[in-house]
């Protein structure tokens, strides 16, 4: 028997924890719910679970810090629930190194697809075509490692180097970062963003995917990603 994906769900509201403690275990997800970020840390830290879903107005720490000190120790993934989808919670979240978000109140099966896409991106961080790469124009190749500047990608052992320094990345952070480095030059939109690394087959937020770049912008150079008014981003070759 596969064993089952452990989930850390942390949420205040008694009915909505258990309600959708009770669905995700139906899916055949085995689940740890937490009422309060203090004790949804604790259980994280004593449980190691495969994925966190943490909603925003928590007490005793709330969801957005409880994102950030989840990240400070671990690149499991992370999706965070917010009442409000305009709020800025949301962005936040993102921020705090959240890789979606979902709107309360949420279908169950929404939530399920989702937690599903997210682990799948987690399964595959070598991303559609990038262990293949090969010489792109503007970008060296050598035993699967793509050279762009002083930026080195190595696409088998998914390892990023700036000046030769290792550079940490979250696997959605690779996943984006192998996506520009797979079409460098190239233009991409946000929505095909969404589609390639996110996973979604309908139109999603696209503050995710604006997040995520200046997330990664802050680890490989602000201007090795160049944003292109109106359509997207651009990896500098």
């Amino acid at each position: 028997m596969a064993e089952q994906t452990h989930v850390l769900f942390v949420e205040d509201d008694d009915v909505i924890r258990e309600a959708t403690q009770l669905a995700l275990e139906r899916d055949g997800f085995e689940v740890t719910a937490m009422p309060d970020g203090l004790s949804g840390l604790e259980a994280f830290r004593a449980d190691q679970p495969d994925i966190a879903l943490l909603d925003v107005m928590v007490p005793g720490l709330d969801g957005v810090s409880l994102c950030r000190r989840i990240r400070d120790e671990s690149t499991v993934p992370v999706i965070m629930l917010s009442a409000r989808a305009d709020s800025i919670d949301v962005v936040l979240g993102l921020e705090a190194g959240a890789d979606d978000y979902v709107t309360k109140p949420f279908d169950g099966a929404v939530l399920v697809a989702r937690i599903r896409a997210v682990l799948r991106r987690f399964g595959h961080a070598s991303g559609p075509g990038s262990a293949s790469s090969g010489s792109e124009d503007g970008a060296d190749a050598d035993g699967g490692v793509l050279h762009f500047g002083d930026l080195e990608i190595d696409t088998v052992g998914m390892e990023v180097r700036k000046d030769g320094a290792t550079v940490g990345l979250t696997p959605t952070e690779m996943r984006l970062l192998l996506e520009f480095s797979s079409a460098p030059g190239t233009v991409l939109s946000r929505d095909k963003l969404l589609e390639r690394v996110w996973d979604y087959g309908w139109g999603g937020d696209t503050r995710v995917v604006d997040v995520h770049v200046q997330r990664l912008r802050t680890k490989v150079g602000q201007d090795r990603i160049e944003t292109v008014r109106g359509f997207g981003y651009k990896l500098k070759a």
